[in-house]
């Protein structure tokens, strides 16, 4: 049987149910992560642990990106001038596209962790 990748599948982990996929995957989760999760056993051990560490973590910086750019131009109009305000904003919007991709990189992960096999659909 041939492996499906579903679009959006992580191009730093093997197809799941190949052999050494689930390695590949908690490398690249642990990247994903912050580094002080290498540090935690628990997590090395369990892989679809850390799968679900990875994808509250990447949710949390999409909240934490959203408040940027919520609050950016009222927050920082007092600490710098109006086109530093509007890069800091752009920036914040480029993360969150930049995040969006990524939290469907975890979730794909995780649900293949989690038992789901991916199917071509024509």
């Amino acid at each position: 049987m041939t492996a499906v990748l579903p679009p959006g599948w992580p191009a730093a982990v093997l197809p799941a149910g190949v052999a050494g996929w689930e390695d590949s995957a908690a490398r690249w989760l642990l990247d994903v992560c912050p580094p002080e999760y290498r540090g935690y056993s628990g997590l090395r051990r369990h892989v679809v642990v850390l799968a679900r560490f990875a994808v509250l973590h990447v949710e949390a910086m999409q909240a934490a990106a959203t408040r940027g750019v919520s609050e950016g131009r009222t927050g920082l109009r007092d600490v710098a001038d109006a086109d530093v305000v509007e890069r800091a904003v752009a920036t914040w919007q480029h993360e969150l596209a930049r995040l969006s991709g990524l939290r469907r990189e975890v979730g794909l992960v995780e649900e293949a962790l989690r038992g789901k096999r991916f199917r071509a659909r024509l």
